[in-house]
């Protein structure tokens, strides 16, 4: 019986393998929103420079774009368990580095971005084989079940460790990055502790026909091409988290505990909104509620653009944040129950090149028109142009807007590895 029949929300954790992978994912992402609320605010005070705010996140996403043939195969032809075992290690060890730079009083701009450099390589490697290993864990019939728990995991983390982030801060930057550290210590054990999946592994070929079986795939499915796409330009042009410094600062007149709070909405509002599915899961037209959840999250970024009122801002963040969750939901386990399991890590690597393009480009676009044009213009354009791309898109993609429920597709025969 599949979990929407049976209205189990705690269905996934009915396998240990999946809590390991659930509590390991979870602390990950916590230290990584720790990490990322320190950086920001600690360049932001070191330079006053919002343009430096944007190239934090453009050196972490780059090397997920250089590296994209390389990430998805090593995820499908190695034991992702291992993969991403080592990877949150070699994150803490960055971390490590960050708290040394701070305790030494040595933070520079270069030396920092040369760490997140090494902290982009570690996640585009990470990244692929953690989210194909969640499927690995569970049967097929309680994967939307772990999609919405795998979701509600990183607005938690994303919810705490912001505002802890800011606390730690407020104390001192070393109190923020030694709590990261220990963080991502605990996240990469209990991802060895995992037991070891089946795995269905790709052949060892090396052509590029295999390399690029990733690109393929999504192309050939224009549901999951238009969802993964929609994603993409919808948080590029709308994605305000890299100003959050400046809103708290100069906007809004709050101090790190603010930019705590500002960073921790969207996550409050995804929290609120992954727990309503968990019970409630989207049973029809799911196309149109992913359409919908764009265009709020545009309106929401209208909003927070032009406030000036703290209670305000926070709100509209909150909105934005449970408006992304059904996008989330909806694009997460059409991936997720349609790809193949041998091309599965190739699939990953390539929607996280979209999802770290939206999310770190989308920051360093809104970093560079902040530079130029200030930090209001720079919202307020960015969420009308989410509105612009929900409306396009749901005109361009009239697959993905009829789609009703979020059942796999037929397949009368699973395709051998590429």
């Amino acid at each position: 019986m599949s979990f929407a029949a049976s209205g189990d929300r705690f269905a996934a954790f009915r396998h240990i393998a999946y809590t390991y992978f659930f509590f390991a994912r979870f602390l990950t992402a916590f230290a990584t929103q720790i990490v990322s609320v320190s950086v920001g605010w600690q360049m932001y005070d070191h330079t006053g420079n919002p343009a430096y705010l944007g190239l934090i996140g453009l050196v972490q996403f780059l090397p997920s774009l250089l590296l994209i043939l390389v990430t998805g195969t090593v995820a499908d032809r190695y034991n992702r368990r291992r993969v991403a075992a080592i990877c949150i290690f070699v994150g803490m060890l960055c971390t490590a580095a960050l708290l040394f730079l701070t305790v030494s009083g040595t933070f520079a701009p270069l030396p920092v971005f040369m760490i997140l450099a090494v902290f982009g390589v570690e996640r585009a490697f990470m990244t692929p084989s953690m989210q194909s290993l969640a499927p690995n864990l569970i049967p097929p019939q309680d994967l939307s079940n772990a999609v919405t728990w795998n979701s509600m995991s990183w607005d938690a983390a994303a919810v705490l460790g912001p505002v802890a982030g800011g606390l730690l801060y407020g104390v001192s930057a070393g109190a923020s990055y030694t709590v990261a550290v220990i963080f991502l210590a605990a996240g990469s054990i209990l991802t060895f502790l995992i037991p070891k999946p089946h795995q269905r592994a790709a052949q060892q070929s090396k052509s590029m026909n295999e390399i690029l079986a990733g690109f393929r795939f999504i192309w050939s499915e224009k549901v999951v091409l238009g969802a993964v796409s929609l994603d993409l330009f919808a948080v590029l042009l709308g994605g305000a988290v890299a100003l959050m410094p400046v809103y708290a600062r100069d906007v809004l007149t709050l101090g790190p505990w603010g930019l705590g709070l500002l960073r921790a909405a969207p996550s409050f509002g995804a929290i609120a909104m992954g727990l309503f599915l968990a019970t409630y899961p989207i049973r029809h037209r799911a196309g149109v509620y992913m359409f919908a959840g764009v265009a709020m999250f545009g309106l929401g970024t209208l909003v927070f653009g032009v406030s000036h009122t703290p209670w305000l801002s926070i709100t509209a963040l909150a909105v934005m944040g449970a408006s992304d969750l059904i996008s989330v939901y909806v694009r997460e386990t059409l991936i997720t129950l349609w790809t193949p399991d041998h091309v599965r890590g190739r699939v990953n690597a390539v929607n996280m090149v979209f999802v770290g393009a939206s999310n770190e480009l989308g920051e360093f676009r809104a970093g560079i028109m902040a530079h130029y044009f200030g930090a209001i213009p720079a919202v307020v354009i960015g969420g009308l142009g989410t509105l612009t791309v929900a409306i396009l898109w749901a005109a361009g993609f009239p697959q993905l807007r009829q789609i009703d429920s979020l059942n796999a597709p037929d397949r009368k025969s699973e395709p051998q590895p590429a």
